[in-house]
């Protein structure tokens, strides 16, 4: 067992050992001044040449899918195994912050912000799109537009969506949580490996991880950042004709990132947070409109089901590598991998975002507490939003009446306003689904921006104003420039390169977290 931590205070500059003054900001310096230096490079790089980007952009995530689609999918499933564990282990009662420690905001509020940050833009962006794709391509031989493919189309996005996706969330969430709050090392990422690793964290293996993970969080975030402007604009196209460019989306990203810089300076209680809300709210209020307006019946007998055809698809689904797939052999790219492993990278680059951030909101939960509320709460939200959406969609579709297929084939963005242009009011509803998406935006850029900024400045919640802008903005040009530099599959791209050491980080942490969850189970509860 490694020596007992120091009891550093969080937001107490003094007793943080790598956060220093410079230059007017609060920062560790290897990890800030290298990940604004690669980040620099990479923008430079794509801009000199957007061309060339962009072909090595597709070669890239062509290559890591093919080769390492293995490891996404082992080690996303390991995750969600030690997620159900800790949930019904032993470790289950050690409370965030101690024995004594109160939640810092109400479950309304705690489930807002959860939900908000984990899945806000992508849900909006693939909630029609994903199973309409599916219901037109679906993998295994199902024919396409049937019945058995429109079952296929939900029990793939489900799984797409579901626990696994949680899973890596919730396990980065509460290290980080209970390493800061309970065994008090700063807020984060190197802190995690303190049990394996000591005060080495505080060295040249610490900083390696810190960049890690802010370029991680960076490039998963302009992924979802470029998923949502690219609606945005969809929607202004579909209501207002304004036209459907990379250079409007780049312009659109330019406001709406100062809007986030605005939400982000107002901090994380009066800004973060009422955000959070009304994204759920305005959210709630746009399903709830195409559940009553839609195929109401429909959709409440099909959410269970599709409930249980997730179940059933869960675990071949969860250990499917298409390794019996031709394509496969050759080296080439297949179904599982434009879409299973994507999407596994994607969660596991958002996680050192979406981990600190609701690891900074979860101090006074119980384990079992939090991994039931960041497991369980958020994906039945989630299975309920994509049965609405999804379910309407492939409803309208299979009665003839749709060609939601065709517009997703062309253009995956304009899927949700193709669909309620099947509905009453579509044309209001559709500026709301514009407002929903930029709320989300906001909400998505503000939060990564202060986690960002907490990495980078070795764990001081409280940096300068001057950082959280530098850092809201730096997350909007990444967006712009991976739009430039070759559109969806260049946002993928980003995701995919720093998933794949990130989920190496996350694989190791498990030991970590075990080691640190059994001492405290001996001091505390045993």
């Amino acid at each position: 067992m490694s020596e007992e931590p120091k009891d550093y205070k969080k937001g107490d500059l003094e007793d943080l050992p790598l956060s220093v003054k410079q230059m007017g900001m609060i920062i560790n310096p290897p990890v800030f001044w290298i990940s604004s230096i690669l980040i620099v490079v990479f923008i430079l790089l794509t801009l000199i040449n957007v061309e060339a980007a962009s072909k090595t952009f597709s070669a890239i995530k062509s290559w890591m899918s093919v080769y390492f689609g293995w490891f996404f999918i082992g080690a996303v499933d390991i995750l969600l195994i030690y997620g159900i564990y800790l949930l019904f282990s032993k470790f289950s009662k050690i409370r965030i912050g101690g024995k004594d420690a109160k939640p810092e905001f109400t479950l309304w509020g705690w489930f807002s912000m959860l939900f908000s940050a984990g899945m806000g833009i992508g849900l909006l962006f693939w909630g029609v799109g994903e199973p309409m794709y599916h219901l037109g391509s679906p993998p295994m031989g199902i024919a396409a537009g049937s019945v058995e493919g429109a079952k296929m189309a939900m029990g793939v996005t489900f799984f797409h969506w579901g626990l696994h996706a949680w899973a890596i969330y919730a396990i980065l969430g509460l290290a980080l949580a209970f390493f800061a709050f309970n065994r008090g090392l700063p807020l984060t990422m190197r802190s995690v490996f303190y049990p394996v690793l000591g005060e080495k964290i505080n060295g040249g293996i610490g900083h390696a991880i810190d960049i890690l993970a802010v370029l991680a969080t960076l490039f998963g975030l302009a992924t979802s950042l470029g998923l949502g402007v690219k609606q945005i604009n969809a929607g202004l196209t579909h209501v207002f004709g304004i036209p459907n460019t990379v250079t409007v989306q780049v312009c659109l990203i330019i406001v709406i990132t100062g809007f986030a810089t605005c939400s982000v300076v107002a901090g994380l209680d009066a800004g973060i947070k009422r955000l959070s809300q009304l994204n759920v709210v305005l959210g709630l209020g746009l399903m709830c409109f195409v559940f009553f307006a839609g195929p109401t019946l429909f959709l409440i007998e099909s959410f269970i089901e599709n409930i249980g055809i997730y179940i059933q698809k869960l675990i071949p689904l969860s250990f499917w590598t298409e390794s019996y797939v031709a394509d496969t052999w050759a080296g080439k790219a297949t179904w599982q991998h434009w879409w299973t492993i994507f999407y596994w990278a994607w969660w596991i680059a958002w996680a050192p975002f979406v981990g600190m951030f609701i690891g900074r909101i979860s101090k006074g939960r119980t384990i079992g507490e939090f991994m039931t509320g960041v497991l369980f709460v958020p994906c039945a939200l989630t299975f309920l939003w994509l049965t609405v959406f999804g379910g309407s969609a492939i409803f309208v579709e299979l009665a003839g009446n749709g060609g939601i297929t065709a517009a997703v084939k062309k253009d995956v963005s304009t899927a949700i306003y193709v669909l309620l242009d099947n509905f009453p009011l579509s044309s209001v509803v559709s500026i709301l689904t514009v407002i929903v998406v930029t709320t989300f935006f906001v909400t998505s850029s503000d939060s990564a921006s202060l986690v960002i900024d907490i990495i980078t400045a070795g764990g001081y919640t409280e940096p300068p104003t001057m950082q959280r802008v530098f850092w809201a903005s730096t997350e909007g040009i990444c967006a712009a420039v991976l739009l430039l530099g070759g559109g969806l599959g260049a946002l993928q791209t980003g995701s995919i390169v720093t998933g794949l050491p990130f989920g190496i980080i996350l694989i190791l942490m498990l030991f970590s977290l075990k080691k640190g969850l059994d001492q405290e189970y001996n001091e505390h509860y045993s």
